[in-house]
């Protein structure tokens, strides 16, 4: 019988907040070392765009699917190792929940500001903690030159209970450069490109690690 794939989802109910970004980059790091499928479950379709503009190998492969019907049977999807699905900017979406109640992980991006962060915390408290997923939050968008924020809103999570990766993601040109040159970040070199990969290379080693207590 074939291994049955981990599902790692990405989610927030809020747009605008590094979801593709985030999907984009770890389904490329991750797929240095693993048989990556990444799915693109927003019907606005900006991993599916991002990767359409690139000419050359991901290193991993995409489908578009935004059937909830589907998304709950992402544990069937044969000769993959992880699947990383980018979701839908919605709370109350179908595909959301069928992706949520699919997932192994969940990793939710939210910039630091506290109209942000509320809507993340509203997402936690309605769509994940019911799930029983194991999962973290994930800060992006942080100004490189100032950490008040971040720092602000660790605290905030730590308080409310709410697990949080010790890595944040800086906020770079890079990765809206690389979205237009169609490739992930960890492909794209120019100004800021080390940094920007950095920063996710130590957000899929936390992953990692979580994974290795979880499965």
């Amino acid at each position: 019988m074939a291994r049955q794939p981990k599902i790692i989802v990405v989610a927030n109910g809020k747009g605008g907040v590094g979801k593709t970004t985030t999907s984009m980059a770890l389904a490329g790091i991750l797929a240095e070392h693993y048989k990556v499928l990444a799915v693109d479950a927003d019907v606005q379709g900006s991993l599916s765009w991002w990767v359409d503009r690139g000419e050359q190998k991901m290193g991993f492969d995409l489908v578009q699917e935004t059937d909830p019907l589907l998304l709950g049977k992402l544990k069937r999807v044969e000769e993959y190792e992880l699947v990383v699905v980018d979701t839908p900017p919605a709370l109350n979406s179908e595909s959301l929940a069928a992706a949520i109640a699919a997932a192994d992980y969940l990793l939710l991006p939210t910039p630091p500001a506290p109209m942000d962060l509320a809507i993340l915390v509203e997402t936690v408290r309605r769509a994940v903690v019911p799930s029983g997923v194991a999962h973290r939050v994930l800060l992006t968008r942080v100004d490189p030159r100032s950490w008040t924020d971040a720092q602000a809103a660790q605290n905030t999570l730590k308080e409310l209970g709410i697990p949080a990766c010790k890595t944040v993601i800086r906020a770079y040109k890079a990765h809206e450069r690389a979205a237009l040159d169609g490739v992930p970040i960890v492909q794209w070199r120019g100004k800021h490109a080390k940094e920007a990969q950095l920063d996710y290379r130590k957000v899929a080693d936390e992953m990692e690690r979580d994974w290795r207590k979880l499965w």
